[in-house]
C-alpha cells in the first residue's frame, strides 16, 4: 500500500521536474509583447501584423536571436489609452515579455512611452505618429520607427509651395496628430510663402467625421487648395461626399497617408486623382529590397503588401538586431544598443538616430491616379526621412535631456 509521505515524495518530485522544463523552455525565447488596436484600424493593422509576423518567421528560421527563438504576445489595446496600460501591465506581469513594441495611434502611443519611462522597459513604437514620443515626451527606453508627423508634412510642403496657391483649407481628425501637423503644416507653410492663407479648418472627431457638413465648409470657403489629414473611414467619406459636390474639381489637394494602399485601395474608382500625397506604390518600386519582401509576403499570405505590412516587418527587424547588438534583452543595454542602430528593411538601410531615438525611415510623395479601376500612386520618388529631420540644434531644444 502506497504511504502518504511516499505519494507526497513523488509529487514533489514530479512538481520540481515540471517546473524545471517550463523554466527550460521558457528560457528557450525571448517574449515579447506587442499592443495594438486591431479591431479599431484593421485596414493598416491586420497587413501590419502579417509583416511582424513574416519577419518573426525569417528571424526564428535563421535561429534566432542569441541563441534563442523569439515569441510575440499580442494584445488588442480598443485603441484606447486606458486599455493600453492595462494590456502592458498584464503583458509584463502575467507573461513576463521584456520587451515591447507596437502603437498606432498617437493618444496610444504616449500612454506606452509615458509608460516606458516610468516601468523602465524598452518599447519601439511601430507607427505612432505623434511628434512628442521622440520630442516632448521623448525617454530613453522609447524609439520611433515609422517618420513623424512634422517628417512626412516636411516631405509634403516643398511640393505645395510649388503649387503656388494661397487660400488653403484644412481638415484633420481633432487628435494629437491631426493637431501637430496641421500645426506644422502652418508653420512651415508660413515660412516658405509668408503671404500663405488659411481660410477654413475642419478638425473631425476621429472615426465619426461628418463628411458632408464638412465638405460644404470647405467649398464655403472658396480655397485654392485643401491640405488634407483623414484617413481610414474618414478619408473614404470625406473623399466621396467631395467627388459628389465637386469640391476637388480645378482644386489642388495635399494629403498626408493617402497614396498608403491600406488606405486608397478600399476607395476603388473613387480614388482621387491629381492629389500629392506620401504612401507606397508598392507595386513598381525597382530596388531589390522591396521586391525580396514583396515575393516573401505574397508568398506566405497571397496577398500584396500594404504600408502596414512594411512597418510591422521592420518593426520586428528592429527589435532583432537591437538584441543582438546588445546581446540581451536588458532595458537599458537595450536603449544603448538602439543608438545608432543599423536596419535593412524593404525601403532600404535606415539608423535609429541618438539624438531623438527617431529611425530614418522615409517615404514616397507622389501623385493618386487611376489604374484599372483603383488608385495608384504615379510620378513619386522616394525621401529618405534623415534629410527632413530638424538639426541637433533643434532637437535639443524639443527634446528633454534622457
Amino acid at each position: 500500500m502506497t504511504t502518504r509521505a511516499g505519494w507526497i515524495s513523488r509529487l514533489t518530485v514530479s512538481t520540481v521536474l515540471s517546473l524545471a522544463a517550463f523554466g527550460a523552455s521558457a528560457q528557450q525565447t525571448i517574449k515579447i509583447g506587442e499592443i495594438n488596436s486591431y479591431k479599431a484600424q484593421p485596414a493598416f493593422l491586420g497587413p501590419y501584423k502579417n509583416g511582424w509576423n513574416l519577419a518573426l518567421e525569417q528571424v526564428n528560421a535563421a535561429g534566432g536571436v542569441l541563441g534563442k527563438q523569439l515569441e510575440v504576445v499580442s494584445r488588442d489595446d480598443n485603441g484606447n489609452p486606458g486599455d493600453t496600460i492595462r494590456v502592458a501591465q498584464e503583458l509584463i506581469a502575467r507573461e513576463q515579455v521584456q520587451l515591447l513594441f507596437g502603437g498606432f495611434l498617437s493618444n496610444t502611443g504616449l500612454a506606452l512611452t509615458d509608460f516606458a519611462k516610468q516601468k523602465k522597459i524598452f518599447f519601439l513604437a511601430a507607427e505612432p505618429l505623434t511628434d512628442k514620443i521622440v520630442w516632448a515626451d521623448g525617454n530613453k527606453y522609447t524609439y520611433r520607427l515609422r517618420p513623424s508627423t512634422y517628417m512626412q508634412v516636411a516631405m509634403l510642403v516643398p511640393e505645395a509651395v510649388k503649387l503656388k496657391k494661397k487660400r488653403w483649407a484644412l481638415v484633420y481628425p481633432n487628435y494629437e496628430y491631426g493637431q501637430s501637423a496641421v500645426a506644422t503644416f502652418k508653420k512651415l507653410m508660413t515660412a516658405a510663402q509668408p503671404d500663405v492663407e488659411f481660410v477654413a479648418e475642419q478638425a473631425t472627431p476621429l472615426g465619426n467625421v461628418d463628411a458632408g457638413a464638412v465638405s460644404q465648409a470647405i467649398a464655403d470657403a472658396k480655397p485654392d487648395a485643401i491640405f488634407n489629414v483623414l484617413f481610414g473611414a474618414d478619408l473614404g467619406k470625406f473623399v466621396r461626399e467631395g467627388n459628389t459636390r465637386g469640391l476637388f474639381k480645378d482644386r489642388s489637394v495635399v494629403s498626408l497617408l493617402t497614396g498608403e494602399p491600406d488606405y486608397l485601395d478600399p476607395l476603388g474608382a473613387e480614388a482621387p486623382t491629381g492629389w500629392i500625397v506620401t504612401g507606397y506604390p508598392w507595386y513598381s518600386i525597382d530596388t531589390a529590397a522591396n521586391k525580396k519582401f514583396v515575393d516573401a509576403y505574397q508568398a506566405k499570405y497571397h496577398d500584396y503588401p500594404r504600408l502596414g505590412s512594411v512597418v510591422g516587418y521592420s518593426a520586428l527587424m528592429s527589435i532583432a538586431a537591437g538584441i543582438k547588438k546588445a546581446g540581451s534583452t536588458d532595458s537599458d543595454k537595450l536603449a544603448a544598443a538602439f543608438k545608432g542602430l543599423g536596419v535593412d528593411t524593404p525601403f532600404g538601410p535606415i539608423t535609429y538616430r541618438a539624438q531623438d531615438n527617431q529611425s530614418t525611415m522615409g517615404a514616397f510623395v507622389g501623385v493618386t491616379g487611376l489604374k484599372d479601376g483603383k488608385g495608384v500612386m504615379t510620378s513619386y520618388r522616394y525621401i529618405d526621412g534623415a534629410s527632413v529631420e530638424p538639426s541637433d540644434a533643434d532637437v535639443k531644444k524639443l527634446r528633454p535631456a534622457d
